[in-house]
């Protein structure tokens, strides 16, 4: 194949830590390149990874969006309804969530999601020194999905662990990877508890696909890995893109000081943070027929690489794209996906993530780093594990 051959393992720890001093050479290499030790194609450019994400019919999920390839070994768990699907099926299965987890249903959840960030935000900003990650990002989510889901009281914590372990899986079988797996031994045993109808509080999201089971929409079974599914999106999504958010407005206090003045703006913060640092980096796609980019051909069946947060940073299509500015119009970033595979927790994590923003920039005057950034290691998910910070009240 006459087209640039990269060596460099994106699933690498170094790579993991700080992939975006990688990028740059895997975006000069061209719009395609191949990722030698994984047999793989790649594509970092945005023009063509944009591109890759809405085309579901050439470049599909169904053979699933990690490196394992579902046409030729099993999946090591059933595969999701939503992310590992292709139309017709992913198309009953996306109505039937879009249904559940709607703009109304969010809208009538905004009042006790604003009273549970005013009363968590109020706690912190009295103790004046945090971990923005432990002490808010991973507890805000916690405060309010599982009590939408309707999930059971015990166990809820479970919920961290396995959406790492979901995410890790995507990725090849490495230590990382094993780690994962090791950790999340009792996790995946809860959620596949947690998922059963006989566990699920009336009134929740996931009584409701149950509901629409009955209805005729899907089957029993099909409902129960739709929770699953909700699970597995609605909780990363937030606590990772809150706690990049916060470095970002730690790295950027400029930013800070706009936000703080006008929190109106923190839904632009947001979307900005996801630019700047998304929280999912990478998905695989493999094409269904041979596939021309740019001159170059991709034969049927091949897997591709999309890397999603180095398109987020691409120099021709986002001015100054390692400078996090929340002024900036991010319409068409790609944290989230696009097309039909668009994040199921897109709207979950865009209203947490607001509400909490605006609360904390009600009532901080400043915020400060006390200490370094510490990552978590995922083969799909560019994580924080711990943020020390420091308020000053507004």
């Amino acid at each position: 194949m006459n087209i640039p051959v990269i060596d460099i393992d994106p699933f690498a720890k170094d790579v993991l830590e700080n992939p975006y001093s990688y990028h740059e050479q895997k975006r000069e290499a061209g719009p395609v390149f191949w990722l030698e030790k994984y047999k793989t194609f790649g594509m970092v450019r945005f023009a063509e990874v944009r591109a890759a994400l809405l085309d579901h019919e050439r470049f599909i999920s169904g053979r699933g969006v990690g490196l394992a390839d579902f046409a030729k070994e099993k999946p090591y768990r059933p595969p999701s309804l939503l992310l590992e699907a292709d139309p017709p099926s992913h198309d009953q299965a996306r109505a039937i969530m879009n249904g559940v987890v709607s703009p109304a249903s969010l809208k009538a959840l905004e009042p006790v999601w604003r009273e549970r960030a005013e009363a968590l935000v109020d706690r912190l900003v009295e103790q004046r020194e945090f971990d923005a990650v432990r002490d808010f990002t991973e507890v805000f989510p916690m405060l309010v999905f599982p009590d939408a889901v309707g999930l059971m009281d015990e166990g809820r914590e479970h919920l961290l662990t396995y959406a790492m372990a979901v995410f890790n899986a995507f990725g090849p079988r490495n230590e990382i990877f094993l780690k994962g797996e090791e950790d999340a031994g009792a996790a995946a045993g809860w959620v596949a508890e947690a998922c059963r109808r006989t566990n699920l509080k009336r009134g929740g999201w996931g009584m409701a696909i149950f509901e629409a089971a009955d209805n005729g929409a899907c089957t029993q079974e099909e409902a129960e890995r739709l929770v699953r599914s909700l699970l597995s999106a609605g909780v990363d999504t937030t606590v990772n893109g809150l706690a990049t958010a916060l470095f970002a407005l730690t790295e950027f206090p400029d930013e800070w000081n706009k936000l703080q003045a006008q929190p109106r703006l923190a839904r632009k913060a947001l979307e900005e943070s996801l630019r700047w640092d998304s929280t999912v980096q990478t998905f695989f796609r493999t094409t269904s027929r041979d596939v021309e980019v740019d001159g170059t051909n991709l034969p049927e069946g091949s897997k591709v690489l999309l890397f999603l947060a180095a398109a987020n940073r691409d120099p021709r299509k986002w001015d100054q794209p390692d400078i996090f500015n929340i002024d900036r119009l991010t319409s068409g970033h790609v944290g989230f996906g696009a097309g039909i595979h668009q994040c199921l927790g897109q709207m979950v994590a865009r209203l947490e993530g607001q509400l909490a923003l605006t609360e904390l920039a009600k009532r901080c005057k400043k915020i400060r780093a006390t200490g370094p950034v510490v990552r978590r290691l995922n083969n799909t998910l560019h994580a924080i594990a711990s943020l020390p910070v420091a308020v000053e009240p507004a």
